[in-house]
């Protein structure tokens, strides 16, 4: 600010800001396009990371890795007053468990650093001196409340709010009579000239002339802390940053940041506005939606790679939609130019499919299902504790069956331990009266059952079994292959719904159901 403050003292400042012009394609064409690729995802630490940020992390990331670039995580933590304590590492942690770590970050490091915004402001106010130097921005000494006055009267004439630029014309002794009572003025852009159309990499080609309806913006705060405008493009200068990957929210400011990078006399990067991942009803995602936040759905045991190709699936830049893609497919089928300007939907009904399918593959795979196993072990013992009916449920070997057998029927890992499963790792207590009221062939249906299981019970499997109890329940006169399924049922699990009766018994095993039923004729 001290450096500032002799700018602003300085005799003989121009007034206005030639800079060095890019010219109109140059400013089109942006980046050296035999510039490496970097990328970066910059959310302001104002919430922990949810779905709508996410989406535009992974088509960063998914870019990048497409071109052999880099990923960058920024966190744009200027505004301290919003800043939430744990948001700036829940940001980071969630994109490594989402399997899309940034290559460069606060946390990694790296060449351009540091990665966040709070730890820069030298280079801001830098940038903001050359502004001044060349006349492209000036000191703005109005109030807060003279500018709450003019939004106040804007909006009651039904007009839009906007700067009406006082103070750009102070001369050089006005403004050294001010800062000798206001030594910190915040620091105004010039929107004199007009606006350079670019080519958005989604839009096309775009063009928003700005200074016919907006006041100058502010690019630096009485604070030292700069706004987004000025905070970015000095950002992606100074990491090299080749393609700017972000919401559709700021394709109308990308106009002010190009008149900047021109007053710079920078090359800017390739911008590529994406859609915005919007709710089922069409509004806008907010931070404050819970059920949207990564942590939780994480909690909750949604797998990254759903929630990656959920997110996704309901946008563009694939040839085809079509659930199941893992990550490395994500990379390999993604395209920008096939990214549309249409929002995307995002149906949060569909998220337990997803889930279901890639928990199919990670079944599948033997190196992952042996994880599986450890994660419901932790599960269950956390669920049942003491209820456990024994050490032998938490066996490998034990968990593993369930999960196969279980695999096309669950969602999530923590299916399993729901009440309607309770029955894989707890006796439940059924008396012989309640199987009377089903029929009143308990003893029979028992005993024919535990002689079924009598020497073969190694070779039973699901349809052997299911074909076993058919032809027991037709030995049975009188009595309908419905009423044997549901007595055994309840025997089984306590509950009158749930697998079929054949997959209890494989689940359980031979011991396990042969001592449940015993229990049923001796209570």
């Amino acid at each position: 600010m001290a450096v500032l403050l002799r700018t602003l003292l300085r005799p003989g400042r121009p007034p206005a800001a030639p800079g060095r012009s890019l010219g109109q394609r140059e400013a089109t064409l942006c980046a050296d396009p035999g510039a490496p690729v970097r990328v970066r995802f910059a959310p302001s630490p104002t919430g922990f990371l949810h779905l709508g940020g996410l989406r535009t992390a992974l088509y960063n990331y998914i870019f990048a890795k497409k071109h052999g670039g880099t990923f960058i995580l920024r966190l744009e933590d200027t505004d301290q007053s919003r800043r939430v304590p744990g948001a700036a590492e829940n940001i980071e942690d969630m994109l490594a468990w989402a399997g899309i770590p940034p290559d460069e970050s606060p946390c990694r490091g790296g060449p351009a650093g540091p990665y966040l915004q709070s730890q820069r402001l030298e280079l801001y106010a830098q940038a903001a001196d050359a502004l001044v130097r060349t006349g492209a921005a000036y000191p703005c000494f109005c109030s807060p409340q003279r500018l709450q006055l003019l939004k106040k009267e804007a909006l009651r004439n039904r007009q839009t709010p906007r700067y009406d630029n006082r103070c750009r014309n102070l001369s050089q002794r006005q403004v050294a009579q001010k800062l000798a009572s206001d030594p910190r003025p915040a620091i105004r852009f010039r929107l004199d000239e007009e606006a350079p159309a670019f080519q958005d990499l989604v839009h096309g080609w775009t063009r928003h002339e700005v200074a016919s309806v907006e006041g100058d913006p502010v690019v630096l705060k009485s604070d030292g802390f700069p706004t987004y405008h000025l905070a970015c493009v000095v950002d992606d200068h100074h990491m090299g940053v080749s393609h700017v990957l972000r919401g559709s929210e700021w394709l109308v400011s990308t106009a002010k940041h190009l008149l900047l990078y021109r007053a710079l006399g920078w090359r800017p990067p390739r911008f590529a506005h994406l859609p915005l991942l919007v709710n089922a009803d069409g509004s806008k995602l907010s931070k404050r939606q819970g059920d949207l936040v990564l942590e939780r759905l994480a909690a909750a045991g949604f797998l990254p790679d759903a929630l990656l190709d959920m997110v996704t699936n309901c946008g563009s830049g694939f040839a085809e939609n079509q659930m199941g893609r893992t990550l490395a497919e994500l990379i390999a089928q993604f395209d920008l130019s096939r990214v549309t300007c249409h929002s995307a939907l995002l149906d949060l009904e569909k998220l337990p499919e997803f889930n279901r399918l890639h928990l199919r593959r990670l079944v599948s795979s033997e190196t992952q299902r042996s994880q599986l196993v450890e994660k419901l072990q932790v599960l269950v013992e956390e669920a049942f504790g003491s209820q456990l009916r024994g050490t032998a449920v938490l066996d490998p070997a034990y968990v593993e069956r369930v999960i196969l057998l279980r695999q096309g029927h669950i969602c999530r890992l923590q299916d399993l331990i729901s009440p309607s499963h309770a029955y894989l790792w707890t006796r439940p207590a059924v008396g012989r009266a309640q199987l009377g009221t089903i029929s009143d062939k308990v003893d029979v249906i028992a005993t024919r059952v535990l002689g079924l299981l009598e020497g073969r019970a190694a070779s039973l499997t699901q349809d052997t079994l299911n074909a076993e109890l058919r032809r027991l329940s037709e030995g049975l006169a009188g009595t309908e292959h419905s009423h044997v399924m549901k007595l055994l049922r309840v025997a089984l699990s306590g509950r009158q719904q749930g697998p079929p009766v054949a997959e209890m018994m494989v689940s359980l095993g031979p011991e396990e159901v042969r001592e449940r039923i015993q229990k049923v004729l001796c209570s």
